[in-house]
């Protein structure tokens, strides 16, 4: 990582992927920002998570509380005013003609980027960290490596300032980026805090399409049907088996 790299603004949505990347941009960079936006998601209940999850991180973590800095909130409702998609209009979750699920909104992460990096070169940022993954995803053409690296050119070369955009979760999958926030947790000299990251992921995250906060699972909240909430599931399987195995004594 080039010293160059102090500051970062992490595009937070509040779930666990998005929280992840938050904890990681707290371990590394002096000065941390989270940018949300509002597309009209029918998930909406994440908005008021992120709050409670800023919120717990710097009631439980002290020694990252002084890197948080101010949040942003950004009215992104014209792209779900273009878009026909199972994420900004009440339909089921299915698969599309195109092999892409109804789930993906065009130029969502695009724009999210772009904006990101608007308020960023505002605010003097120099990292965009986003939790866009190549591995256990749906398909989404917006999240793949070649896409974000075409971004952080395009962005650095259409302003003028060269932006780093970071994916950490890019070549892992949801089981490795359990570990990974049980790992970040552990490092943040609070103590038991590879615990107590985890377990704030689990209460207070929110990655649920169909917004359900009211059904309580191993994993945290969700309606355990909907393809984010099956994926989260499927991954803490992994990761709590993970965790039972290296428990185990030595043979």
């Amino acid at each position: 990582m080039a010293t160059m790299h102090t500051t970062a603004l992490v595009l937070f949505s509040g779930g666990q992927d998005s929280t992840t990347c938050l904890a990681l941009a707290l371990s590394r960079y002096e000065r941390v920002e989270t940018v949300a936006f509002d597309y009209g998601q029918r998930h909406h209940v994440e908005l008021q998570a992120r709050l409670n999850v800023l919120r717990e991180i710097r009631q439980q973590f002290p020694a990252w509380e002084t890197q948080l800095g101010e949040d942003h909130f950004l009215d992104l409702s014209v792209l779900g005013r273009v878009s026909e998609t199972s994420l900004t209009r009440d339909t089921a979750f299915q698969m599309e003609a195109s092999g892409l699920p109804n789930t993906f909104v065009p130029g969502r992460n695009l724009l999210f980027l772009t904006l990101a990096a608007a308020l960023a070169y505002r605010r003097g940022l120099q990292v965009l960290v986003t939790g866009v993954c190549e591995t256990d995803y749906s398909g989404y053409p917006d999240c793949r490596d070649d896409t974000m690296k075409a971004m952080q050119l395009a962005l650095s070369l259409g302003m003028d300032k060269r932006f780093l955009i970071e994916t950490p979760l890019m070549w892992i999958d949801k089981a490795q980026t359990w570990e990974l926030a049980r790992e970040l947790g552990e490092k943040s000299g609070q103590r038991h805090g590879g615990q107590a990251l985890v377990d704030l992921i689990i209460e207070h995250t929110h990655t649920c399409y169909a917004g359900d906060r009211t059904h309580r699972h191993p994993w945290g909240y969700g309606c355990a049907k909907c393809p984010a909430c099956e994926l989260r599931a499927k991954g803490y399987a992994g990761f709590s088996a993970n965790v039972n195995r290296a428990s185990l004594p030595a043979a």
